[in-house]
C-alpha cells in the first residue's frame, strides 16, 4: 500500500508566517504508513483515565508539570542564543555548565504535549505553545549569527558540541539532547496542532542533512559510537508527516550497522553495551519498517525485543544493571542498588507498541502490562511526584527519588512522559475489532463506529472489570480481550449471560456482538500468588499476584533522605540484612496468606528471622524493600551446610544462633 502523506513536502527554510497548519495524528502514532498494521492505538484525546493508581500518577504528574518555569527551562537556549534573559537556571543536568542541558526542555514539551491530549487542559497546551515560541525565537537568532553552519540548528549549547561527535572528541551525548527537542516539537504539531513547532522541527532536520551529508559513510558510522538517542526515530517520523524524502535518508544516515547487522542475523550481542542507548534505535529501525516496508528493519527490531523484553530483564519488566547489558545467566551477580533504569523501561514499552500494531499478540502486551505496573507506575515518588531513575532490586535497599529543581536526570525526562500517557495502550483497534489490551478504569470515545466503552474496574484490588457500550446505533464489532498468562481461568459475561470462549492464556478472546446502547460485558480473570524464579538461579525467587509483583516492607532502618541530586548519590548506603524465605519456589505459597487489606499478604512462619508483609512494588515507597527473596533449605540452615550460596549465607549472618525452623519445611 502506498504511504499518504498529510502534509506537503516542506522546502529547506520556512518562515514562522509562512507556516501551515501542522498534520495531525489519525488513527495511528504517526501518519504514513508502507504497511497495513493489523491494530493501531487511539489518539490519546480519545482515551480518558477514570479514578485509579494510574489517574492519581497522572494528576501528581500535573501538578509538577505546572510547577516548572517555561523561562527557567528556555534559560540556556536563550543564553547560546545570545538573547536576554532574566529567569534563574534549573540545577541538576539542565545547569548552565551541563552538556546534556536543554534535553528536559524536549521531554517536558513532550509531558506538557501528552498531557493535553490525555486531558484536554488548555493550561498544558498553553506551556507547550510558550516553550515552541522560545524555541523559534532562539533558532531564528542563532541563524542570524556567524557561529551556525545551517540554518536550523537549535540547542541549550553550541553547535561545536556536534564538531567533537564527528572529529571522536569527548562530549556527552548531544545527538541524543537533539533528539529530545526536536521530539518534542514533532508532538506538539501533531498533539497540539502547533504549526510552528512543526517548521521548528523540520528547520532543524534540515541543519541535521546538512551536517550528516558532509561525511563520509564510514565518517558518519565512527560518529554513531556517541549515544543518538532516536535520531534515526524522530527524523523518519518527519518524513511521515511531510513526505520530505531526505529526512528518511538521514534517518537512514543513523542506523548504526555495528548493533543493526548482528541483530539482522539473529545474533545477540548486547553484552556489555549501555542498555539504553541501543533502545531508541530500535523504535527508529520499527518507524522505518513501518514507512517502508523494509523486512530487515523488522527483523532488527523484533529480535531486539525478544531478547530484552523476555531474556534480559528482571521480574518487574525493567533490565540492566548500571545501565548496560550483562550476559544472561550472570542475574544472581546483578541484584544492586543500581539495577533497571527507568527510561529502558520507558523505551521498550513504545517499541513493544510498535509490535503490538503489527500482530496483536498477549504475549508482547503481556510484557507491556508487567513493565507498566511493576517499573513505570511504581517509579513515581506519591509524595512529591517525583522520578526513581535506577529501580534497586538490591534486597533492602530502597527507591532514591529526583529533586523538584536540581536534577533533570534524564528518567526525570521520560518521568514527565511516562505519567502523562497512561491511556495510549489500554485500547488498539483496527476496523472491525476492539483489542481490550488493559485492565485500566478508563472511557474509550470511538466516534467513527458511533460509539463509547467505559472500563470500570479496581484491578488490580479486584479480579473484575465491566465494560459498558453507549451507542448511537446498533454496532457490529468483535471485542478482543486479553486472556493474560498469569490467569488461569477466565469467564465473560454479555448483559449477564454467560458467554462461551475458546483460547489459552496468553491469547485473546473474541466477543462478538452487534452492541446496543447499555450492553455490558463483565470479565472476571483468576489471580493468585504465583512466584517466578531469578534467570540463572535455583534459589533466588520473586512473589507476585497476578501480575504485580509483590516487595517485602522491610522498614526504615537506617534509611536516609531519599531525595538525591545525583542518580547514583544513594547507591552505596549500607544496607540491613534481609530475611530468607525457608522452603522451594512451591512450598512457600502455602504459608503466604491474604492479610486483609487488598494486595497486602503475610508470610507465616516462612520468613527467618522474621516473618515479611508484603505489597505491590508501586505502594513501596519511602521505606526499605526486597522484591527478590533467597531460598534455604531448613536442613542445611541448621547444620550451615556448605551447599547454601554466598548470597544466602550473607542473608542469614545475623540470624541468631537459636533460631528454629519448620520441621514441615
Amino acid at each position: 500500500m502506498k504511504i499518504t502523506f498529510l502534509a506537503a513536502v516542506i522546502p529547506l527554510f520556512v518562515s514562522i508566517a509562512d507556516a501551515q497548519p501542522a498534520a495531525t495524528v489519525t488513527n495511528g502514532d504517526w501518519p504514513g504508513h508502507a504497511i497495513a498494521l493489523s491494530a493501531e492505538p487511539f489518539p490519546l484525546s480519545q482515551v480518558r483515565l477514570l479514578d485509579g493508581p494510574f489517574r492519581d500518577a497522572m494528576l501528581r504528574d500535573q501538578t509538577y508539570l505546572l510547577s516548572l518555569d517555561c523561562d527557567r527551562l528556555l534559560y540556556s537556549f536563550r543564553i547560546n542564543a545570545k538573547l536576554p534573559t532574566q529567569a534563574r537556571p534549573y540545577g541538576g543536568w539542565e545547569a548552565p555548565t551541563g552538556e546534556l542541558r536543554g534535553h528536559s526542555v524536549g521531554h517536558y514539551l513532550s509531558a506538557c504535549s501528552l498531557m493535553y491530549a490525555s486531558t484536554g487542559d488548555a493550561r498544558f497546551k498553553e506551556r507547550a505553545d510558550k516553550i515552541v515560541a522560545g524555541f523559534a525565537e532562539c533558532q531564528t537568532a542563532l541563524g542570524e549569527g556567524t557561529n551556525v553552519t545551517h540554518f536550523g540548528f537549535l540547542s541549550a549549547w553550541p553547535e561545536s558540541f556536534i564538531d567533537r561527535v564527528e572529529a571522536g572528541r569527548q562530549v556527552w551525548a548531544p545527538w541524543y539532547t537533539l533528539h529530545k527537542i526536536m521530539a518534542g516539537l514533532v508532538d506538539a504539531s501533531q498533539l497540539c496542532a502547533n504549526a510552528q513547532a512543526l517548521v521548528v522541527a523540520t528547520n532543524m532536520a534540515n541543519w541535521v542533512k546538512f551536517r550528516v551529508d558532509r561525511l563520509s559513510e564510514q565518517q558518519m558510522q565512527a560518529s554513531l559510537r556517541q549515544e543518538y538517542g532516536g535520531m534515526n526515530e524522530v527524523l523518519a517520523n518527519l518524513y511521515g508527516i511531510t513526505g520530505n524524502a531526505d529526512y528518511l535518508k538521514t534517518a537512514e544516515a543513523f542506523n548504526q550497522k555495528s548493533l543493526f547487522d548482528p541483530l539482522a542475523a539473529g545474533q545477540d550481542k548486547l553484552n556489555g553495551l549501555h542498555a539504553n542507548t541501543q533502545i531508541p534505535k530500535m523504535i527508529g529501525a520499527a518507524r522505518q519498517y513501518e514507512l517502508t516496508g523494509d523486512k530487515r528493519n523488522e527483523d532488527i527490531a523484533s529480535f531486539f525485543w525478544d531478547r530484552v523484553a523476555l531474556h534480559r530483564s528482571y521480574v518487574i519488566g525493567g533490565h540492566s544493571d548500571s545501565e548496560h547489558f550483562f550476559p544472561t545467566n550472570d542475574f544472581p551477580q546483578h541484584l544492586t542498588a543500581q539495577t533497571a533504569e527507568t527510561c529502558n523501561t520507558y523505551n521498550m514499552l513504545k517499541l513493544t507498541r510498535h509490535l503490538f500494531s503489527w500482530d496483536p499478540d498477549a504475549r508482547t502486551m503481556d510484557f507491556y502490562e508487567r513493565a507498566l505496573y511493576n517499573d513505570i507506575l511504581a517509579s513515581q515518588d506519591p509524595d512529591q511526584g517525583m522520578f526513581v531513575y535506577l529501580m534497586s532490586l538490591k534486597p533492602g535497599h530502597f527507591k532514591t527519588y529526583s529533586t523538584p529543581e536540581n536534577s533533570f536526570w534524564c528518567c526525570v525526562g521520560t518521568g514527565m512522559e511516562n505519567h502523562a500517557k497512561y491511556g495510549d495502550t489500554i485500547y488498539f483497534h483496527n476496523d472491525k475489532t476492539l483489542f481490550v489490551n488493559l485492565f485500566i478504569p478508563s472511557t474509550l470515545s470511538w466516534p467513527e463506529k458511533g460509539i463509547e466503552v467505559r472500563q470500570e474496574t479496581k484491578f488490580p484490588e479486584t479480579n473484575t472489570t465491566r465494560l459498558t457500550i453507549t451507542a448511537s446505533k446498533p454496532a457490529p464489532l468483535a471485542l478482543e480481550i486479553r486472556w493474560p498468562e498469569w490467569s488461569e481461568k477466565l469467564t465473560v459475561r454479555v448483559n449477564g449471560g454467560s458467554r462461551k470462549i475458546s483460547g489459552k492464556p496468553g491469547s485473546y478472546v473474541t466477543v462478538s456482538n452487534t452492541w446496543k446502547n447499555g450492553d455490558h460485558v463483565d470479565i472476571q480473570l483468576e489471580m493468585k500468588l504465583h512466584t517466578e524464579l531469578l534467570q540463572g538461579s535455583s534459589n533466588i525467587v520473586a512473589v507476585m499476584y497476578g501480575p504485580v509483583v509483590l516487595a517485602g516492607e522491610l522498614g526504615t532502618n537506617g534509611l536516609p533522605n531519599v531525595y538525591a541530586r545525583n542518580q547514583t548519590d544513594l547507591v552505596r548506603v549500607s544496607d540491613p540484612p534481609v530475611p530468607v524465605l525457608v522452603g522451594d519456589a512451591a512450598s512457600i505459597l502455602k504459608k503466604i496468606k491474604a492479610a486483609g487489606a487488598p494486595l497486602v499478604f503475610q508470610t507465616k512462619n516462612l520468613g527467618r528471622p522474621d516473618d515479611v508483609t508484603l505489597v505491590p512494588l508501586y505502594r513501596a515507597n519511602h521505606e526499605r524493600y526486597t522484591v527478590y527473596w533467597y531460598l534455604a533449605n531448613a536442613t542445611d540452615v541448621r547444620k550451615g551446610s556448605a551447599a547454601l550460596s554466598a548470597e544466602v549465607k550473607l542473608a542469614l549472618e545475623k540470624i541468631p544462633p537459636e533460631e528454629t525452623f519448620d520441621q514441615q519445611n
